[in-house]
Parts: structure tokens; C-alpha cells; sequence
């Protein structure tokens, strides 16, 4: 009997090995699934006069082949890649919005400024002025399109962002439901291989979403922690997430991730702390990618929209009237803030040469001062001992406080957001193109000196007053380096800011200030440049254009049209010019991509490594089955064979004693 018991046993014990290696090959493709093998161990054996008798083999587990270290590395590894890959994908987006040749928003820019050469030329060319207007048109158009084109990219974002956040709270229940089976059957002191499994690649699912962190408590379950310290998933209960706009700053716009706890007000999630996974490349995307193209289109929309403005503004039409406005661009954005006291708040736009294309915040110090930050680069400027209502004035805007917050609290602000969205062309008549100074400048008839007038322009600074008609300003020169002024204002420096006046040489009177040829010379909000040597006594005279001694000659006059195209080599964007500013815009969206392109590249390569190390311990290997089947098979046929022996024995020995 003991013979049969032993080969009843291995035959069982080899059944139970032959039935686990098909699990295997049967798995060989299931995600997730870790390798199992069968442990076995010998039988007690039974004492006798001669010593111990075998008693055979019997099945003692069946092992998981499982490496938790690498299979949590892998899952982390994917989390990064997974946020890496959506975040470069989404740039590539953005990238497409700002594209070069013929059909973009630089080729319009380009084309409008170019367009003013004619005009120059031929300042009363219905012609040239209807070409102008139509390209400035097609550029408000293209502005208006990219601006659409990245709100069509926030929108799916929105919707990626909001599906993501479903998907995390169906995987956080299924794990939950897996948690609770788990701790079901681990009484038995067994391992639960296929539910350990099944587990383990909810979680890696997860991890594609959002990173996580594990936790394993003493029944077998995991806890399951997001941003740190949110438990998603603790034993058999799990809680939710979702995706709103942050209650810090109502109506931003700014995304975030809420963890709602059932029975708990929810807990905003800032974007730094969620670690990798889908969504925390897209939140970052969303608030500091798209972010950065609205700001740079915005940025574009308007310092062209407020230069061109201005200038125009400084023009005659051929009607002889003052130049209005050429593009709509806002006046003032508000701020963002749930703080009651700072409810109101607003930024203006002063100096579009010095625009930052950033988003800023006011935040209140303990001290209850202000201090501006542009969240770009976290630059701070602080200011001490403020009144309310207060103007606080950085990099070109000015920030109008109604009431001072409290501290910890601060202030939203989305200077060029919506810019571009808005902008559209505002003249549609060619005649209303102001192509023409409101000054006009003669040289004297008995001049003997070089001298010869090299530009004038309307300038507006410090503020443009016309010489009245029949009264216009002389400038008289001395044939020594000076002149000396009649009838006009006192010459600025207007490098600085505010503009300043000039140290005249000598005091007077009148005062003699200093000429250089080639050195403009600004008086009275216009700018005259000289060049050659005068002789003592030579005059300028600068009078208004619309005098009736003049006539209509400020028709053929195209001053301020060269003014006008003359801002293209104005430095606007980040030292760059107004004409090289798309380009600038290109190079910068460009550089991000590839940042982000690189890092996607890289965290894939080192995700594929890992998981090729946890496979290598968990995964099913084919040939290795193979033979473990024929191992298997024959133990199977020799155990059988065992018994077969055990048979013939018995029932040997039940006819002998018959007889």
C-alpha cells in the first residue's frame, strides 16, 4: 500500500505541475500575468527498524514569480512616460498652430508691413492704401484663427482631462473589488496567484492616468495613494477624482485635479504634486504650454495692435483729419481671485515694447504689501508702504488694486490671454489710412550750410501739441553745434521714463542746445532729423500741416506711413523686432516641443528597460514551458508506471494468499 501511495502521490503532485505549466502557455499573452511554478516537497517518511521509508511527494504552493521592487519601478516608469508622451504630443499640437510659409500668421504680418511701401511711395494711391488695409484685415483674420485653433486644443484637452478622471475612478473601484477578494481568500494562508495578478495590473493601468503610490496592509490588501498623501484606494473602499477650474482663482480658466473623499469638501491638487501619468502631463500642459502660446499670440496681438494704434493715431487722413485707431485691442483684463477684499482688480497696458508674455500674480506678504511675480521665470518686485486704491507697474502694464488682500492671498492675472481672439480690423475706407505727418518741415531759403532734412514724424511724447497755424517752431542754428528754438517747446531726451529735457549748452536767453548731425531732435511730440553742417544763421521752420498756407500738400505727404513701417524694426518681443517676433514666437514654441519630445523619448526608454526586467522575472517564456512539459509528461507516464507496479504487486499477493 505504501508503494501505491507514493505513486498516487507524484502522480497527483505531477498532474498538478502539467495542469500549472498549461496555465502558463494558455497565459502567455495576458497582460499582466506573472509566471507561476509548482513547489513540491517530500512526504514525511515512516520510521522503521531500518531507517526512515519515503513516502512519496505531495504539492506544497504554487509560486508567483514576481518581483514587487521592479514591478512598482516599471509602474512609476510608465506614469512618467505616460504624462511625458501626452505632454509632447499636445506641443507638437501647439506647434502646428504657429507654422511658417505663406499661410501663416508671419507671412501676414510680413505682407501688411511690406504693404506700406507703397503708400510711401504714393501717399494719395487709393490703390496702395486699399492693399494695406485688406493685409492689415488678413491679419487680424490669421490672429483671430490661431487664437480658435488653441482654444479647439484647450476644449479636447478639457474632455481628455475629464475622460481620464472617469478612467481613474473605474480602475480605483476595480482594484478596490480585487482588495476585498484578496483579503477574502487569504485566510487560507494560499496566495490568490491570478487575483494578485489581476491587481497589480489595475494598477499599472492606473499609473498610465495618474502615479501612485502602494501601501500594503497586513490582510493582503493595498492601499493606493495619489498627490502624495490622497489615499484613492484604501482596503475595499475607494474614492474619486475630477477636473475643474481651480477655486483659488474663479474664471482663470487654470485647470486642476480635485480628490473627493466621500463625505469631505474636495481637495484641490496642485499640478506638482501628482508626479507622471496622463493627466498630470496634460494639466501641465494645459496651465503652462497652452498657457505660453496664448500668451505669446496675445503678447503679438497686442503690441501691434497698440503700436500701430498709436502711431496712426499721430497721422491726417486725406481728409485732413486726425488717424483713429487701426485694430480693436482690449483696454484693461481682470484679475482672478476668490480674496472679497481684492474683488475688481485689473491690469492696463502702457508700454507694448516692454511686454513679458507671462502670467503674473499679486501676492499679499504678511506684511499685507504687494508683490508682483510674472510667473514665467518667478521674477518678484515688491513694493512697500502702499495706499489703496493702488497702480503698481511692471514690465509695461499697470496693476490697479481697489483694496489690499490679506496675506497668503493673491491675485490672478491673464494680461494677454484673449487678445488675440478679439482683434479685428477697424478701418475699412482707404481714406481713413492717417498716411500723413500733422507737421510739415521747410528748410530756409537762404540756408548756405549742408543741411538737409533726413526724417520727421509725429512722435506723441511727451504729448503732441501742433505749432498753431501761421506760428510754426524755428529752429535757428549758431554754425557752432548749437541752435536755439522759437516758438516751440524745450527739447526731451525720450530714451528715458518719463521723457526729460534736455541740458541746454548755454542757458540763454534763448537757450542753445546742441545739434549732432544725424541726432534726432524731439520737441513738442514730433521728431526732426537733421543731417549735414549749418551754417551760422540757417533755419528749420516745423509748422502744421493743415495750414492754409501749405494747401492740400499734406496729401502727398507720407510721414507717418513710414512711421508706421518703420515700427517693424522696433524691438518688442524679448529684444527681438516686431517684424522678427513670429519668428521668435516659432523658435520658442519650437524649442519647447523638443524639450518635451526628448524627455518623452527618454522616459520611454528607460519605462521599456524596466519592463523588460520585471518581464524577465514575471513573464512566461515559451521554450521554457515547452520543456518543462516534457519533464513533466514523463514524471507523469514514470508515476503512473509507479502505480501500475504498485497494481501488479497487490494483486500478486492477493492470489498467493488465495491459495
Amino acid at each position: 500500500m505504501s508503494l501505491l501511495n507514493v505513486g498516487a502521490r507524484a502522480l497527483l503532485a505531477n498532474q498538478v505541475a502539467l495542469q500549472t505549466t498549461g496555465h502558463n502557455i494558455a497565459n502567455v499573452s495576458t497582460a499582466g500575468y506573472s509566471r507561476q511554478s509548482v513547489s513540491m516537497q517530500t512526504v514525511q517518511g515512516q520510521f522503521s527498524g531500518g531507517g526512515y521509508i519515503g513516502n512519496g511527494v505531495q504539492v506544497a504552493t504554487i509560486l508567483r514569480n514576481h518581483n514587487e521592487l521592479l514591478t512598482r519601478q516599471a509602474a512609476a516608469a510608465q506614469a512618467v512616460q505616460a504624462g511625458d508622451t501626452v505632454r509632447a504630443e499636445r506641443l507638437a499640437q501647439l506647434q502646428d498652430v504657429f507654422k511658417g510659409g505663406t499661410s501663416g500668421l508671419g507671412a501676414a504680418i510680413t505682407d501688411m508691413l511690406n504693404s506700406l511701401a507703397d503708400v510711401v511711395a504714393s501717399p494719395n494711391d487709393i490703390t496702395a492704401r486699399t492693399v494695406t488695409l485688406t493685409r492689415m484685415d488678413e491679419m487680424a483674420s490669421r490672429m483671430r484663427g490661431s487664437a480658435e485653433q488653441l482654444q479647439e486644443i484647450a476644449y479636447s484637452v478639457t474632455e481628455q482631462l475629464n475622460n481620464d478622471a472617469t478612467r481613474i475612478n473605474q480602475l480605483a473601484k476595480s482594484i478596490a473589488e480585487a482588495n476585498e477578494q484578496i483579503a477574502r481568500v487569504k485566510g487560507n494562508g494560499q496566495s490568490p496567484n491570478d487575483l494578485l495578478d489581476r491587481r497589480d495590473q489595475l494598477i499599472r493601468e492606473l499609473n498610465q492616468y495618474i502615479q501612485t503610490t502602494q501601501i500594503p496592509a497586513d490582510d493582503g490588501t493595498v492601499g493606493v495613494f495619489i498627490g502624495g498623501s490622497q489615499a484613492l484606494v484604501l482596503g475595499s473602499a475607494a474614492s474619486e477624482v475630477s477636473v475643474g477650474e481651480s477655486t483659488q482663482f474663479p474664471g482663470s480658466g487654470q485647470m486642476r485635479l480635485f480628490f473627493n473623499r466621500q463625505g469631505a469638501a474636495p481637495v484641490e491638487m496642485e499640478d506638482g504634486t501628482l508626479g507622471g501619468g496622463e493627466v498630470a502631463g496634460l494639466l501641465r500642459f494645459a496651465n503652462n504650454g497652452l498657457t505660453e502660446g496664448r500668451n505669446l499670440l496675445g503678447r503679438m496681438a497686442l503690441a501691434i495692435g497698440m503700436s500701430m494704434n498709436a502711431q496712426n493715431r499721430l497721422g491726417l487722413t486725406l481728409d485732413g483729419n486726425t488717424g483713429g485707431d487701426l485694430f480693436t485691442v482690449p483696454a484693461s483684463s481682470p484679475g482672478y481671485t476668490k480674496s472679497l477684499t481684492a474683488v475688481g482688480s485689473t491690469v492696463s497696458y502702457s508700454d507694448p515694447t516692454r511686454f513679458a508674455a507671462s502670467d503674473y500674480e499679486v501676492r499679499f506678504t504678511p506684511s499685507g504689501d504687494p508683490m508682483v511675480v510674472r510667473l514665467s521665470d518667478n521674477q518678484a518686485t515688491s513694493f512697500t508702504g502702499t495706499t489703496y486704491p493702488a497702480q503698481l507697474t511692471v514690465d509695461g502694464l499697470t496693476f490697479h488694486l481697489p483694496a489690499g488682500g490679506a496675506a497668503g492671498e493673491s491675485i490672478l492675472f491673464k494680461p494677454f490671454t484673449g487678445a488675440a481672439a478679439t482683434m479685428q480690423s477697424l478701418v475699412y475706407s482707404p481714406r481713413e489710412l492717417a498716411a500723413a505727418n500733422p507737421v510739415n518741415a521747410a528748410m530756409g531759403t537762404s540756408n548756405g550750410g549742408t543741411l538737409q532734412l533726413a526724417s520727421l514724424k509725429a512722435t506723441g511724447i511727451p504729448a503732441l501739441t501742433l505749432p498753431a497755424a501761421g506760428t510754426p517752431a524755428t529752429l535757428t542754428f549758431n554754425g557752432t553745434g548749437g541752435f536755439t528754438i522759437t516758438n516751440g517747446g524745450t527739447p526731451m531726451d525720450i530714451a528715458t521714463t518719463p521723457p526729460t529735457p534736455l541740458t541746454p549748452i548755454t542757458v540763454g536767453p534763448p537757450p542753445v542746445y546742441s545739434y549732432t548731425s544725424g541726432q534726432a531732435i524731439n520737441i513738442d511730440g514730433w521728431q526732426i532729423t537733421l543731417q549735414g553742417n549749418p551754417n551760422a544763421g540757417d533755419t528749420v521752420t516745423v509748422g502744421n500741416a493743415l495750414d492754409p498756407l501749405h494747401g492740400g500738400i499734406y496729401t502727398r505727404n507720407a510721414g507717418n506711413a513710414s512711421a508706421l513701417m518703420a515700427l517693424r524694426d522696433v524691438k518688442m518681443f524679448d529684444e527681438s523686432t516686431l517684424a522678427d517676433g513670429y519668428a521668435g514666437l516659432m523658435a520658442q514654441v519650437g524649442t519647447r516641443t523638443q524639450s518635451a519630445q526628448y524627455a518623452a523619448n527618454l522616459s520611454e526608454s528607460i519605462a521599456s528597460n524596466l519592463e523588460a526586467s520585471r518581464t524577465a522575472v514575471s513573464g512566461v517564456n515559451l521554450d521554457e514551458e515547452a520543456a518543462k512539459l516534457i519533464q513533466y509528461q514523463q514524471a507523469y507516464q514514470a508515476s503512473a508506471k509507479v502505480l501500475q507496479i504498485a497494481q501488479n504487486i497487490f494483486d500478486n499477493l492477493i492470489q498467493t494468499m488465495g491459495r
